[in-house]
């Protein structure tokens, strides 16, 4: 394989986390072994549930002679791009690094990571939901351990969908949902916005990916993308552009902005398709609405079918500099398989581990946390339905290597279609032209189709 150049984005933040790491080095050696492994290990990431102190105390405590230092990166961008800064220099990087799942590929073809079979992981294949382990594949080799996963919900507001006379629960297929959204058009609400920008670009790899479609395929060194003759990309740019030209969505409002918050709140948008993490967004973002926001699987293409698909996600991998790989993967397997993976999801990650999934306590509804959000929902068990959505199948899909770029580049060619300056095909066609386009210019061999 030629030698792929790396995207690097040089910001001061990311420069100053480069320069936290203790114990990165270059080439450091691996092991099939890590019975005897001790020695320091540096590790970036994120804490949204202010568990990782407890944890690693918990770690150290389990595993006498490694310890940890954490140093908190921020953001899953900012992380991102450290790294990259890091692997650039060939020096500075952590041992073990939290990722989005999307961005694992991207740093495993550049040789970035390590291929954590190796150490035998593939033998937890069984262990995690089908949707966040094979996200963090390449080359049909771990090159993570996933944290937590997002298969893609359908929330909708009770109150709204009985407004306009429809019974949300008999929402089984996209056909129904489309009838859906012109009954709630009718009386003055949106079933659902969608802008076309940036942040609806994991929402959209999700929805096709539902879809059977695989826009891009990577094989090495080499990408075939193909965004607008794939039968699944067809099947789901029909479906968004009819719901374009009847103007059944809200294509103003962009996710997570102040007015999306607002019009959730007042009701204006009346149901989400987006990850299963959402419900502390909502109670957070909607609270006027407190017993009226329901969640349901998603709909699905072919009436009886099950199909899930993932929007959002975590892992842990192991970095190609570490030059303390066991004590490192040690680490990653606490969290992700181990008893950290109890405490973050006890901490509000929502888990990707089959065993948690299906365990009563995730889906007791007397505890704290769980009484909270399904006061909130109306009285409903919102885990055990979240639950038997990451427990679907699923069917394989990739991202590209240059995932970043890729999710930026949505917002730039995509929104156009939002706003009817061109149709939803050629603003595709336009924005598999740009992702080609810059594949080449990173040492890709690209075919676009």
């Amino acid at each position: 394989m030629r030698t792929i150049k790396r995207v690097i984005a040089m910001t001061a933040a990311a420069a100053s986390l480069v320069g936290l790491a203790a114990c990165g080095g270059s080439n450091g050696a691996s092991t099939t072994s890590t019975g005897d492994a001790k020695g320091q290990i540096v590790f970036w990431g994120w804490d949204s549930g202010n568990s990782m102190k407890s944890i690693i105390k918990q770690f150290e405590k389990a595993n006498p002679g490694i310890t940890v230092k954490f140093n908190n990166t921020g953001t899953a961008k900012d992380t991102s791009t450290a790294l990259s800064n890091a692997i650039a220099a060939g020096k500075g990087a952590p041992d073990v690094v939290m990722l989005e799942d999307p961005t694992v590929t991207q740093f495993a073809v550049t040789k970035g990571l390590v291929d954590l079979s190796q150490f035998g992981a593939q033998k937890y294949q069984n262990d995690y939901a089908a949707g966040p382990w094979n996200k963090v594949q390449y080359n049909s080799k771990p090159y993570a351990l996933p944290i937590d996963s997002g298969p893609e919900m359908f929330f909708y507001n009770k109150a709204i969908f009985d407004k306009a006379g429809v019974d949300a629960t008999a929402i089984k297929t996209w056909d129904e949902y489309y009838a859906a959204a012109k009954k709630i058009r009718a009386i003055g609400s949106y079933i659902t916005n969608v802008s076309g920008g940036a942040n609806d670009y994991q929402p959209f790899t999700a929805q096709a990916w539902q879809a059977g479609a695989k826009p891009w395929n990577v094989n090495g060194d080499k990408i075939t993308i193909n965004m607008t003759n794939d039968a699944g990309m067809k099947r789901y740019i029909a479906f968004q552009q009819k719901l374009i030209d009847e103007g059944l969505i809200d294509t103003k409002t962009q996710n997570w902005s102040d007015d999306w918050n607002r019009e959730l709140n007042d009701g204006s948008i009346a149901s989400l398709t987006i990850g299963a993490w959402m419900p502390i967004n909502l109670e957070s973002g909607a609270p006027q609405q407190k017993g009226n926001w329901r969640v349901a699987q998603l709909p699905q293409w072919k009436s009886g079918e099950t199909t899930s698909a993932e929007d959002g996600g975590s892992a842990l991998s192991v970095v190609a500099q570490s030059k303390n790989q066991a004590a490192a993967y040690k680490f990653v397997e606490y969290i992700t398989h181990g008893a950290g993976a109890q405490t973050m999801a006890d901490t509000g990650t929502f888990p990707s581990l089959k065993k948690i999934l299906k365990s009563a306590s995730f889906t007791d509804p007397t505890t704290a946390a769980n009484k909270k959000t399904n006061d909130y929902f109306g009285g409903q068990n919102v885990n055990k339905v979240l639950a038997e959505a990451a427990q679907r199948p699923v069917t394989k899909f990739q991202y590209l290597p240059y995932n970043p770029y890729a999710q930026n580049a949505y917002g730039d060619e995509i929104s156009k279609a939002y706003t009817k300056q061109i149709t939803l095909e050629q603003a595709m066609t336009n924005y598999a032209k740009n992702l080609a386009d810059h594949g080449k210019q990173q040492g890709y061999t690209v075919t676009l189709k």
